[in-house]
């Protein structure tokens, strides 16, 4: 019997267990998963210093008319020192520059009128006026990131900022890649007849890298035996192994078969949806096996369902599923009763709302309805048909 679209994901995110963490340098930080707290070991900024290219000066001198004798001048990168803003005087002070003693503004050089010698004032200033206060953004000792963050840019340059070079994070899964058939031949090599190119690899390893794995491609098994046992006990040295293909009803469908006599447990083998019904999922203690349709839609269907929360898991993601939204549907969609069907659409925006769109012919051959589709509409296991104009699941691809 096959198993439910919900019940499938649920018991294989039961397996898919939380990696060890590794030290990682900010260059190789982007999207990796935070697996420990930080707390800024400083204040940020680390002192009080000016916001803009312009003028110290003190709110004695607050008045339109005023003129300052410029009495010092304090670069990015140069340090205050005994310079003091005193009434009637102003100290020439650039971005990022710290402040120096008695300032309680800094005027913008655009907003006055000055000479080598002289400023003077044009307008009223408030104290406190494009001056960025030690502590202000980051106090010291406050937990800033926690265990299970996202590591993106903002979240790198603050970790870079508190001077930080490396921090925890946890492992990408190794992800062994493992084509099936007598008919694949790799990209670049000439196509005989009833011969095809194994492009799932590719886009299975592509797909990989998007969550984060780390690929490795094993090339392709052919349909006998002792091909197929090779290939696999080389992917099952790897912490996923995914196959495409083989997995149907046919002669030569072999990988189940074969999996089982590695030692590996299988924990389901086919799931009420469309495409992609014939997927299996098995394991071998912490190894994670995930037999996919050889059909391309299919495979990268699968994989987005299935595969992606998985790796996405074992990473540390705080939210391994996509969220879905609503968009109400152009076309009517038939489908079979009892399985979740998954439909390729372009989702735009409409006058009320989202609207998704058919990106084309549903059949599972036809691989451009992938290209033009930017979403995935589920429909429903117990709807024999969705009518247009009705409000239906999404997720973004």
């Amino acid at each position: 019997m096959a198993m439910s679209y919900e019940c499938a994901r649920e018991l294989i995110l039961d397996r898919a267990d939380l990696l060890q963490s590794e030290s990682v340098e900010l260059i190789d930080l982007a999207g990796r998963v935070l697996a420990e707290e930080i707390t800024s070991p400083c204040e940020l900024p680390r002192w009080d210093n000016s916001a803009m290219d312009g003028f110290a000066v003190c709110q004695a001198d607050n008045q339109v008319g005023a003129q300052l004798k410029i009495t010092g001048y304090i670069p990015a990168g140069a340090v205050a020192g005994d310079l003091k803003v005193v009434p009637g005087c102003a100290i020439k002070i650039m971005t990022g520059a710290p402040t120096p003693q008695g300032c309680q503004a800094i005027i913008p050089i655009e907003e006055t009128e000055n000479n080598a010698e002289t400023v003077t004032i044009t307008r009223p200033f408030n104290i406190g006026d494009h001056v960025r206060v030690r502590g202000e953004d980051i106090p010291k000792d406050k937990v800033i990131l926690t265990t299970g963050t996202v590591l993106r840019p903002a979240a790198i340059n603050l970790l870079a900022s508190l001077g930080f070079t490396t921090v925890k994070v946890f492992k990408r899964p190794t992800v062994a890649i493992l084509s099936t058939g007598d008919e694949l031949v790799e990209p670049g090599e000439t196509v005989g007849d009833g011969q095809i190119i194994n492009s799932n690899a590719y886009s299975i390893a592509a797909a990989v890298k998007e969550a984060g794995g780390e690929p490795i491609l094993l090339g392709t098994a052919r349909d006998n035996r002792e091909s197929l046992q090779e290939k696999l006990n080389e992917g099952l040295k790897a912490q996923i192994l995914i196959t495409s293909a083989g997995v149907s009803m046919g002669d030569r469908d072999l990988v189940c078969e074969m999996l089982q006599e590695a030692g590996v447990e299988q924990l389901f083998w086919k799931i009420d949806i469309k495409p992609g019904r014939p997927t299996a999922f098995s394991v071998k203690g912490e190894k994670l096996i995930f037999s996919l349709p050889g059909n391309p839609v299919s495979t990268m269907v699968t994989f987005e369902e299935f595969v992606r929360p998985a790796l996405l898991k074992m990473q540390g993601h705080p939210h391994p599923i996509k969220e879905t939204t609503t968009a109400t549907l152009t076309e009517t969609a038939k489908k079979k009763v009892g399985r979740v069907q998954f439909l390729r659409v372009y989702v735009s925006n409409g006058e009320n709302g989202l609207i998704a769109t058919s990106s084309g012919d549903q059949n599972t051959g036809i691989l451009s309805t992938m290209l033009r589709a930017n979403a995935i509409a589920i429909l429903p296991a117990d709807r024999g048909q969705v009518e247009a104009g009705e409000l239906v699941k999404i997720q973004m691809i």
